[in-house]
């Protein structure tokens, strides 16, 4: 019997076809092969929503290929990703290979190895069409709000604008945490440490902790010396001593939200890093005599579920690897959020026999440093939990009476691990615990300390910092805002939209991306309401479980949408930021100049116009929001003399250059971070005379790789290349692959590109 299976990379048809034999024809959708059409609608608002579905431009070949292996098939598995998205997929692929047909069924695996593809083929099942209800009605409401707001942008703040509905609530998080750094008031308090000796070392530090049973509360210079007055000539006595033992835990596996978190903290990994490098280890790494091989779970999960087996497994390791007292009496359970996904399981490695060190050699060091973070964090979570024993000391000061009551209450704390537990592997970032950490000398109560200092110190409060990818990543889970699939590409589309910015790793709205998020949080408060898109978030859930109908949710949301888009259609008149004084005069008129705002940032205009147009350039750093400007200082060091390099602009583009010019004249270009595929050097990016954007090899002239493309850290689905390139003509905007006789081509996501009907 001749059976055909059909996934979305093929990537995976190397690693599925050791497990499924001669029998079975793999072939490869390559993600979606049908979705709404790009420049029209594509959704029948006056017909309970009917959706119309086109097969997208470049995939013919593809449908035509796998129409082709299915007549030829007895049987037709759909093996797409153990998700929404992959339910669609293999509903699309249904309906064009006549999915009513008995010999066409949904299979599902959360791992490529052969126990799990060869259960799942035993095991198949139909299309699940709550599953794919709750995709359509994703898609659909970001293809409304998308399709819909973007002319609105484009008519009423500037040209080539567009808004989405999750990216556009995840920018509101940015703009409120700017607006409150903004609001913030600093205030000056003070501390006072005593640096402090008993009979035995080690020295150790105690803080003020109380004053006359209060909290310290110490505002300035003044009252920080009168302490300190008070306190000359005093005894230092230990007043009190307890110890506590305590257990710490191991953090549970990983889910989406955590791995990304933890990735960017450890390994400065972007979310959208993170999810490509994982996509790569899941479908299937070549490991030498064993073949390729799927080395983690689906990597799209809100689920801290782990297989028994794979607990076994882990049990045993770490019987063997540190001893029967790391392994607890019983397998941890963890608990999972309500809304997760408990059909899936938690990220983990296929099989923690494959040890990191064992397999590094056919792994990048990307893949090698993820994996391990993964295998790492995994193993910890099976282990016994920590013992800790938590020492604090009490000092109070005194005249000289061991009785008597003192005003001022000095504490100091101490951890010991007293057994290292999940500890001797991993501990989650920002929760380390090591032996000498805070270690206090051997005290009794009522001995009397030496003083060997006292020391004031000034502090400021400070303001919320701004979100580094970790925590907006935290902040999206905790609000509910978008799942564990959206992150990555929330992240990245707030910034390839020039709506908010890393400032030293920390997102920082641009101004373009304050004067969007205030126009859409007054005139379209819902879209915009952090409960709001949550509430969304869990209807999805709900359709999903059969509990909802996709079409009144959709609907629900549409009317008034559509009602507060029409009255901004009418009412909104042109929204552009204030001009800006300057002290500056024309130099052709003698009018005050200005610094405006156009569609490439901030420049400096005449008052005088439109009977004097002379404007110029804008010199002064970061005077601009949008990143624009003479000098604005990046992360990276001048190679010849150590200090920071700038940014820059010149006449052929943007460039790095020393901040320490003309002392040092070093510069360099702007490297995409993607390598050249004929010789290995960095891409960067160019200009050519007329302001012409491209990318070249960083080795020219030795190397003359060029493209008119910008590069993305993508691999091609289909023939493996490095990276693929943004392609954006008037016919089509794509990532497509540079590789001659590779015709691979994805859609660029389809709310960035011109929306139709604006003049």
């Amino acid at each position: 019997m001749k059976s055909l299976l059909i996934v979305e990379s093929p990537t995976k048809v190397k690693t599925l076809s050791k497990f499924l034999g001669k029998s079975f024809t793999i072939k490869a959708s390559v993600g979606h092969i049908k979705d709404l059409p790009r420049k029209e609608l594509g959704v029948d608002v006056e017909n309970d929503l009917a959706p119309t579905y086109v097969v997208i431009e470049g995939k013919e070949k593809v449908l035509r290929d796998l129409k082709k292996a299915a007549k030829s098939a007895d049987r037709i598995f759909l093996g797409p990703d153990p998700d929404r998205e992959g339910e669609a997929i293999a509903w699309h692929i249904a309906e064009e290979l006549n999915g009513s047909s008995d010999k066409v069924f949904r299979v599902e695996f959360n791992e490529i190895t052969e126990k799990a593809v060869t259960e799942a083929i035993k095991n198949p099942r139909k299309v699940d069409m709550n599953l794919v209800d709750a995709q359509q009605a994703r898609r659909i409401l970001d293809r409304l709000v998308g399709y819909k707001l973007s002319p609105l942008l484009w008519r009423k703040v500037r040209r080539g604008l567009s808004a989405g509905r999750v990216q556009s609530v995840a920018l509101r998080l940015v703009v409120d945490r700017e607006r409150e750094i903004e609001a913030f008031k600093s205030v000056e308090y003070w501390s006072i440490t005593a640096h402090l000796e008993g009979a035995e070392p080690p020295p150790f530090d105690a803080k003020l902790l109380r004053i006359n049973g209060k909290k310290a509360k110490i505002e300035n210079e003044q009252q920080a010396r009168e302490i300190l007055g008070e306190l000359e000539g005093k005894r230092f006595p230990v007043k009190k001593i307890e110890k506590k033992q305590r257990r710490r835990s191991p953090a549970p596996p990983f889910i989406t939200s955590t791995l990304q978190q933890e990735a960017s903290r450890k390994l400065r990994f972007t979310a959208k890093k993170t999810m490509m490098v994982a996509q790569q280890l899941y479908e299937g790494i070549e490991l030498g005599g064993e073949g390729s091989a799927g080395l983690i779970t689906y990597m799209r999960t809100d689920s801290v579920k782990v297989a028994s087996e794979a607990q076994q497994e882990a049990r045993a390791l770490i019987r063997g690897e540190f001893g029967k007292d790391y392994v607890p009496q019983k397998p941890p359970v963890y608990k999972s959020k309500k809304s997760a996904q408990e059909a899936h399981e938690a990220v983990r490695p296929t099989s923690v026999i494959r040890v990191p060190a064992g397999i590094k050699s056919y792994l990048s060091r990307d893949q090698y440093n993820l994996y391990r973070l993964i295998w790492n964090r995994f193993v910890a979570s099976q282990m016994h939990v920590a013992l800790l024993e938590q020492t604090s000391i009490d000092i109070v000061p005194e005249n000289g009476s061991p009785d008597s009551e003192g005003k001022y209450l000095f504490r100091a704390s101490g951890t010991v691990v007293k057994f290292p537990g999940f500890m001797k592997l991993y501990t989650e970032g920002g929760d380390s615990a090591s032996e000498d950490e805070g270690l206090l000398p051997s005290l009794s109560e009522g001995d009397v300390l030496k003083t060997s200092g006292i020391t004031p110190k000034q502090h400021f409060t400070q303001p919320p910092p701004r979100f580094s990818e970790a925590s907006l990543v935290k902040e999206l889970e905790a609000k509910g805002i978008g799942r564990p699939s959206t992150y990555a590409n929330i992240l990245s589309t707030i910034q390839d939209r020039k709506y908010a910015e890393k400032d030293e790793g920390r997102f920082k709205p641009t101004e373009l991306g304050m004067l969007v998020s205030d126009l859409l949080v007054e005139r379209f408060s819902d879209v915009m309401d952090y409960n709001f898109t949550a509430n969304m978030e869990n209807n999805l859930d709900r359709i999903e479980e059969g509990g909802l109908r996709w079409t009144d949710i959709v609907m629900d949301f549409y009317r008034p949408f559509d009602k507060d888009l029409s009255e901004a259609m009418e009412t909104l008149g042109k929204v552009k930021p204030k001009d800006i004084p300057t002290d500056e005069v024309c130099d052709k008129c003698g009018k005050p100049m200005v610094i405006k705002w156009g569609r490439h940032g901030r420049f400096i205009a005449c008052t005088g116009w439109p009977d004097c147009k002379n404007t110029k350039p804008l010199e002064q750093e970061g005077a601009d929001g949008n990143g624009q400007g003479a000098a604005k200082e990046v992360d990276e060091k001048c190679e010849k003399c150590g200090s920071p390099m700038v940014l820059k602009s010149g006449r052929f583009g943007r460039f790095l250059a020393c901040s320490k010019y003309p002392e040092c004249k070093t510069t360099k270009p702007i490297s995409t971070g993607i390598k050249c595929p004929d010789d290995g050097g960095d891409i960067v990016e160019r200009q050519t005379k007329k302001g012409k954007l491209f990318f070249s090899c960083g080795n020219y002239p030795n190397c003359k790789f060029a493209t008119w493309y910008r590069p993305v850290s993508k691999q091609c689905p289909s023939c493996g290349a490095d990276f693929l390139v943004e392609k954006k003509t008037k016919k089509e905007q794509v990532l497509t692959c540079l590789n001659k006789g590779c015709q691979y081509k994805e859609e660029l996501q389809e709310d960035a590109a011109e929306p139709a009907g604006v003049e």
